[in-house]
């Protein structure tokens, strides 16, 4: 049973957690996209899937400012579950959020944060992401490009409508997103991705290393962008291992 009376959250509750993940998913996700990985996670690991505005239950809920902005909106809800330790788990945009939003965690909340896992994109630095027109058919042909789950929406004339906006606002995010420092985050990081993933080469994910002061490594599974979909429990098996120690 899912837990959603926060709008912001989707909590997939476990019985006396020990710790808690925070998941922040793609341009166009939703958190119902990590209800496999909540499922596979090891005993006493709880999962916490953010819901972004603009989609499903959250249409008319105003879009963020800028990807800072979001990240703040999403740590400044977070002190009702630091009530154990808390790691982020991040997925191409999610990715970039997860960093912003563990470095707010770590300047608002700290010792709250063990650990930064992200997946699918290369660490943020000063070039912002270009991800081409922004027009319909340019956004169906790179959701359906991507082959992500259920990308075959997409092609329903009635489901673009609902769909489409909430990919072309998070994009807009991303583009607009070039930081203008990089800060060492003090959690470990660990980098996931697929061996051949066209949009994140598995060399690009050794970026990571370079915003930590803490350790770092990572893991390749065979599959492209959304390599996580059929590999969700060794995932799951990946990052449980690391927040259990």
């Amino acid at each position: 049973m899912v837990d959603n009376t926060d709008p912001w959250f989707r909590r997939y509750p476990v019985d006396a957690p020990v710790a808690r993940l925070v998941c922040l998913p793609h341009a166009g996700g939703t958190a119902g996209v990590f209800h496999h990985l909540a499922a596979s996670l090891a005993p006493g690991i709880e999962l916490l899937a953010v819901q972004y505005p603009g989609r499903q239950d959250r249409l008319e809920h105003s879009w963020p400012r800028s990807l800072e902005h979001l990240a703040e909106e999403i740590a400044a809800r977070l002190p009702p579950y630091l009530d154990v330790p808390v790691a982020v788990f991040g997925h191409s945009l999610g990715a970039s959020v997860a960093y912003e939003t563990a470095r707010r965690i770590e300047d608002w909340y700290p010792g709250s944060l063990t650990r930064v896992c992200v997946s699918g994109r290369a660490a943020p630095s000063g070039d912002a992401y270009d991800p081409g027109p922004l027009d319909d058919e340019a956004l169906v042909d790179w959701a359906i490009g991507l082959g992500g789950p259920g990308s075959e929406v997409y092609t329903d004339p009635g489901l673009r409508a609902l769909l489409l906006p909430a990919l072309r606002g998070d994009l807009r995010l991303l583009r607009a997103y070039s930081p203008a420092g990089i800060v060492r985050l003090k959690a470990p990081v660990t980098a996931f991705g697929g061996a051949a993933d066209p949009t994140c080469p598995p060399e690009e994910l050794a970026t990571w290393a370079d915003v930590t002061a803490s350790g770092f490594d990572f893991r390749i599974f065979q599959g492209d962008h959304f390599y996580l979909v059929p590999h969700a429990a060794a995932l799951a098996a990946e990052i449980s291992s690391r927040i259990r120690g």
